[in-house]
């Protein structure tokens, strides 16, 4: 059985590609509009967008509250493996949790920069348990090594 997330998430991407196919950069929704067709609490549409819908994931998220609302979900132009890398290390602060890691390797290896073995060995490299320091310095020095890693992978481009 699907969960909700799942089809809202593919539902929104649907609608992102066939914006793609007219040229258009981003799609504008309603969240309650979207809710009501989901038949589902707006706050579902949220979990989906701040969890599915990330820089990490390859998207920025704008929205405009009040009756005239909207969200706009951007899809971030990967025209080659320099911008990706490029935007997925301008978006990354001064921590960075070992899920939010995850998801940045599983979009390097999504768009080939980085094959299996690889992904297996940063993943590896950046989980939370490898370091034995509180929860706060860990995210810290995840942030750190992503940082190093996507600088390297950057390098390895250039050659």
């Amino acid at each position: 059985m699907r969960l909700l997330s799942d089809t809202i998430e593919e539902f929104i991407k649907t609608l992102l590609e066939d914006d793609e196919a007219s040229a258009k950069p981003a799609i504008e929704v309603r969240r309650n509009e979207l809710a009501e067709h989901f038949q589902c609490a707006p706050s579902q549409i949220n979990y989906v967008l701040a969890t599915r819908f990330t820089p990490e994931h390859g998207y920025v998220i704008e929205s405009r509250r009040g009756g005239g609302g909207y969200i706009r979900i951007i899809r971030i132009a990967t025209e080659g493996e320099e911008s990706l890398l490029k935007n997925l290390y301008e978006g990354i602060g001064t921590s960075l949790s070992g899920h939010d890691a995850l998801r940045i390797i599983e979009t390097l290896k999504t768009h080939g920069v980085v094959d299996e073995n690889e992904a297996k060995l940063m993943a590896a490299a950046l989980n939370p348990m490898a370091v034995p320091l509180p929860l706060g310095m860990k995210d810290a020095v995840c942030a750190g090594t992503m940082r190093s890693m996507l600088i390297e992978l950057a390098k390895r481009n250039k050659k």
